[in-house]
């Protein structure tokens, strides 16, 4: 399983390869640092500071069960040992086991959704409550968010194997369908009226369309579901359309039109893992293969046209082996994030306006140096995961 994708881009393009085995082994290297042994979690972020005299060190800040659990459903690929490394001794089974204990005390429904969607994975022997805790945070009739709408479904649909959960599957596929806004390929930010503003319930993010194709996909791959899949191609379709010339996948989208709203930030995360994950997984259960454009993402790591000098290396590289990151994102710099403000609210009644002055004003030559777990853990769940069985 492991040598599917790695061997597929060792064929297509050999620099990438390496470039992708690099960051694997960074990721193994900086998990252990994200992980606090006394309260068996991990941090929420590490943020690159510098002191009076200009050292520059990494301080952790706050804790995540989110990102443990996706951590946990990327290392699982990893062979036993190597798994230990990161939890602290433990599996990943372990570990899950751990996140499994705690949700009576989890109140948001997306951690929910991937500590059972891990439980599933893992083969959790109490998986069947990890389920109920998901059905109890999951109200009928409520909106929800559409990335943690499509994490349910990639749960219950990893769940169907070993658990009954046809009906509740049934009605999650339906609303996250039904996210779509109009006739168009892409999906809201939300399911439903009353969680985003009026002014920018069109915008939707990256990750609102990634989330779905992805569960979508996997949820054609777990029984056959023809609608799923022309629903995740679709989206797949349109967001590769739209993807920059330096490989950049942007960051918010107009749910009505499919056009860009916003380009920037761009997301080291979106480029090395969240993209070729879903975009794998949209393959591999029958879709179109966008091998290329996962390619071109990847490429940015390493050759990012926004922090390019006039001529050689990057001022900054994204990728620092020396403080076991990758910085999280290159950005515009602007207050309060003006620019997305701006356009979000300009485009709501003018849908192709680009208020193009902005870009000469705010150029995005900012680095955000930072680096979140989750980063890392669907790194491993990209590049070693596998066609859905």
């Amino acid at each position: 399983m492991t040598a599917t994708r790695l061997g597929a881009l060792a064929g297509a393009d050999a620099p990438l390869h390496a470039l992708a085995e690099r960051l694997l082994a960074l990721a193994e290297a900086g998990l252990p640092a994200m992980y606090l042994p006394g309260a068996e979690t991990f941090v929420f972020t590490r943020v690159g500071t510098v002191a009076p005299d200009g050292t520059r060190r990494l301080e952790q800040r706050g804790t995540s069960t989110r990102y443990a659990a996706i951590t946990a459903l990327g290392a699982r690929f990893l062979p036993e040992e190597r798994q230990r490394a990161l939890f602290g001794g433990r599996t990943a089974e372990e570990f899950t086991g751990l996140l499994v204990q705690r949700l009576p005390g989890v109140a948001n429904l997306g951690d929910a959704a991937l500590i059972a969607w891990a439980a599933a994975e893992t083969g959790h022997p109490k998986l069947s409550d990890a389920l109920a805790r998901v059905a109890e945070l999951d109200l009928p009739g409520r909106p929800q968010y559409t990335v943690e709408a499509a994490w349910v479904l990639s749960a219950l649909t990893a769940a169907r194997a070993a658990v009954d959960v046809e009906g509740r599957l049934a009605a999650a596929r339906a609303r996250l369908l039904a996210a779509r806004t109009g006739d168009g390929p892409l999906f809201a930010h939300a399911t439903g009226p009353g969680l985003v503003p009026g002014y920018r319930s069109h915008v939707a993010c990256f990750a609102d369309q990634t989330y779905p194709l992805q569960a979508l996909a996997r949820l054609h791959a777990s029984g056959g579901d023809p609608e799923a899949l022309e629903a995740a191609d679709a989206c797949a379709t349109r967001i590769c359309a739209l993807q920059g010339d330096g490989g950049q996948w942007w960051w918010h989208y107009d749910a009505r039109h499919g056009g860009v709203v916003e380009g920037y930030p761009v997301y080291s995360v979106h480029q090395h893992a969240m993209a070729p994950t879903a975009l794998f997984d949209l393959a591999e259960a029958g879709g179109t293969d966008f091998g290329a454009h996962i390619r071109r993402g990847l490429r940015w790591m390493t050759d990012v046209p926004e922090l390019a000098g006039p001529a050689g290396p990057p001022r900054e590289p994204m990728i620092r082996e020396d403080f076991g990151v990758t910085w999280r994102k290159v950005h515009r710099g602007d207050p309060k994030k003006a620019v997305r403000a701006a356009r979000g609210l300009t485009t709501r009644v003018a849908p192709h306006t680009r208020l193009t002055p902005l870009d000469r004003l705010f150029r995005p030559l900012s680095v955000d140096r930072e680096c979140r777990p989750y980063e890392f853990g669907w790194l491993l769940f990209a590049w070693l995961g596998g066609p859905q069985r």
